[in-house]
């Protein structure tokens, strides 16, 4: 019986697990759109399901205080939201111990997290990919918890904003005021003085939640040392200039 052949993943991540052997799960697998603000799973509940986002971005944030958020990273085209779905934790259910939320609308693809690890299970190739990228997320993740507690909020905000066009592979993308403050884990009117603050230096432009990146060297050199670190760790660079 023949198959339906699907469009390859823009997901760089996803389409190495394929050329590894993940080629049972390209035949059952689902492209679907994300929505920004959409919540792909809370802390505290059981992930069923992992995705590789294509143009879309999704924000990871520690909600272990209630009345506040801490970023945790981003994941865009590299990587995949639901790692601790991956085998290693005991028995069958994984928890999520973060909040993933959609930042920027777009496509991702969508895998029964029980169907990913039978695959990884069989083929130690695939184990092994995931187990690296596991190993580059939490290093990411700790550079980040650094970075929250000891940099100040204009050289972050510029940090995330870069981040933020690596992943989108774009100087141009939506983010609210309401949307930043709440994964930088500060208040709105912080993140309103440190962007005004970029926009009068000719950084970027920022109007109704529109961000445009004016002057990419100006805004690395705001930012902290923390967006090299996190370039380098990731690998993922914008190539639209």
């Amino acid at each position: 019986m023949n198959r339906l052949v699907r469009p390859p993943s823009s997901n760089t991540l996803f389409a190495r697990l394929s050329q590894l052997g993940l080629n049972e799960l390209i035949f059952d697998q689902d492209r679907i759109a994300l929505i920004a603000g959409q919540v792909l799973h809370d802390a505290g509940e059981e992930i069923t399901t992992v995705y590789f986002p294509e143009d879309s971005l999704v924000c990871l944030s520690d909600q272990s205080n209630p009345n506040s958020s801490h970023e945790l990273g981003l994941v865009g085209r590299d990587g995949l939201v639901g790692v601790t779905a991956m085998p290693g934790n005991n028995g069958s259910h994984h928890t999520s111990h973060l909040r993933a939320i959609v930042q920027k609308s777009g496509n991702a693809i969508k895998i029964s997290a029980v169907l990913l690890q039978l695959e990884i299970q069989k083929n130690p190739k695939i184990q092994l990919a995931l187990f690296e990228y596991i190993n580059q997320f939490l290093a990411q993740t700790i550079q980040i918890a650094a970075c929250s507690k000891f940099h100040l909020l204009e050289a972050r905000l510029a940090r995330y904003l870069l981040t933020t066009r690596d992943h989108l592979n774009s100087t141009q993308f939506h983010l609210t005021h309401e949307f930043i403050a709440s994964s930088l884990g500060v208040r709105r009117v912080g993140v309103t003085k440190a962007a005004v603050a970029l926009q009068r230096q000719g950084l970027i432009r920022y109007s109704r939640g529109e961000i445009q990146i004016l002057d990419e060297p100006g805004l690395e050199a705001v930012s902290c040392e923390c967006y090299r670190i996190l370039r380098e760790i990731s690998g993922v660079r914008c190539h639209q200039h």
